[in-house]
């Protein structure tokens, strides 16, 4: 069995071959007929009115590198970038292009070639992507540091003596950004194992992820007490790694290789064997789109294309595997003080929606909640603007898309905005403090979990 420790470097991939757009099956590059039914769900085509703005436009340059009728250029590459990367074509394609599969095999393109390289964008992908994001102990090291910034009052002594003013623009940008760090990590709420009274109806694996394990430990917390609530054992490896999302998006199939490997050993060792599970659970709707598909990822890895495949039938996304499994109902109201019902807007992640088709599913568990009303939401699946890294990357339009779900948040009114992801919540959050809106962010496993529990 291959093993890897978190200190190790990353070696390379046993047995696989480059991922490039040339080596792509045509059938895959072909899919597109060009009908432009995806013009209008694109974030970036919509804003820009542009066609290389455009999902139809960006495979048909992607197409025109396969054949070798252009070639890798800085205008090509930051067209790549500036797609978000929400797969809203992919809903909206009739001829069920894979752009998935074009679009992160366009990167690792882009990246081999290094015609974006820059001493400092190398030594920023080297340190993050290669670095941190590949170690859980480094990774936690730094969420500590973040945390006694945040907690010890530092953070708002910078802020208040114009400190901030001093740094890079890049960074002034980056700061108000900066996601809330929490006390305790995963490992500190949740055991190795937790089992339910009586006969368990399934036994799971659970998933901390990177930055939920650092920003959103709570809302795993909830998520292992509503599957307990509904029954399971559940099992949590410790010290868990990236799901490899983050360096799949950006170009480092090789990293996300890896991640997954680490990810499927660690289940492994906890669980005994995958078969052993019923399902192995993601509450985070980035997350779980990429970690349904290390089956694609390891297809030719000799030691690990089996095992892959096991994992991707078991991974499913909480709201998804509760909804199959037949929720148990919560025993307690969450209506307001008054009696009156507490009232729900829903904000649908960009990969749980699209990239695994799951929609329903959230909605009819939050319905389950005495005491809530659920409020629709105007374009509840268009992107906020967060795309992983994009409100980073690409902040001027990341901010433009945010103001947009926040305008669209408003018009709902409702005190509570759901949401299943970490990312989107990073950014809303940021929405509300930037326009003074006292709106609760919270994942649906959350609001699930104060049910449970009677207390809010």
């Amino acid at each position: 069995m291959h093993t890897q420790t978190a200190e190790s470097p990353l070696p390379p991939s046993p047995g696989a071959r480059p991922f490039y757009l040339k080596d792509l099956d045509f059938g895959v590059l072909a899919q597109c007929i060009h009908c432009g039914l995806c013009l209008p769900t694109c974030p970036t085509y919509d804003a820009t009115k542009l066609e290389r703005h455009s999902p139809r436009g960006r495979i048909q340059l992607m197409k025109n590198v396969a054949e070798g009728r252009l070639d890798i250029t800085r205008t090509f590459s930051d067209e790549m970038y500036f797609c978000l990367g929400c797969l809203a074509c992919e809903t909206a394609c009739p001829a069920g292009v894979d752009y998935t599969r074009m679009f992160e095999e366009a990167r690792a393109d882009i990246e081999r070639t290094g015609v974006l390289n820059t001493e400092k964008r190398t030594w920023i992908r080297s340190v993050m992507l290669r670095g941190v994001f590949t170690r859980p102990w480094l990774l936690r090291l730094l969420g500590r540091a973040m945390y006694f910034y945040q907690a010890s009052g530092l953070e708002k002594l910078v802020r208040k003596s114009g400190l901030v003013r001093l740094a890079p623009k890049s960074l002034r940008e980056l700061e108000p950004l900066a996601p809330r760090i929490r006390r305790d990590f995963s490992d500190d709420l949740i055991a190795l194992v937790e089992t339910t009274t009586g006969n368990a109806r399934a036994r799971v694996g659970m998933l901390t992820g990177c930055v939920q394990d650092l920003t959103y430990s709570h809302v795993n917390r909830d998520t292992v007490d509503v599957l307990l609530a509904n029954g399971c054992e559940v099992i949590t490896p410790r010290s868990q790694h990236c799901c490899g999302s983050l360096h799949g998006h950006n170009g480092e199939l090789s990293t996300a290789k890896e991640m997954a490997r680490r990810n499927i050993d660690a289940m492994e060792r906890a669980a005994g064997s995958l078969d052993d599970l019923d399902a192995i659970i993601t509450n985070a709707g980035g997350c779980g789109s990429h970690l349904k598909h290390y089956d694609h990822l390891l297809h030719d890895d000799t030691q690990y294309a089996g095992r892959a495949k096991v994992w991707s039938a078991k991974v499913k996304d909480v709201h998804e595997f509760l909804f199959a499994l037949g929720p148990v109902k919560p025993a307690h109201s969450l209506a307001n003080a008054d009696g009156s019902p507490l009232e729900i807007t829903y904000h649908e992640s960009c990969h749980l929606c699209h990239g695994q088709k799951i929609t329903r599913q959230p909605r009819e568990l939050l319905k389950l909640i005495a005491g809530v009303k659920l409020v629709e939401l105007a374009e509840s699946s268009w992107c906020c603007g967060s795309a992983g890294v994009y409100n980073i990357t690409q902040p001027e339009m990341s901010m433009k898309l945010l103001e947009r779900k926040m305008t669209d948040i408003a018009k709902a009114g409702a005190p509570v905005v759901a949401n299943g992801n970490p990312g989107c919540s990073v950014q809303l959050e940021f929405g509300t403090r930037k326009h003074g809106t006292d709106v609760e962010i919270a994942h649906p496993m959350t609001l699930l979990a104060r049910a449970y529990r009677g207390r809010q």
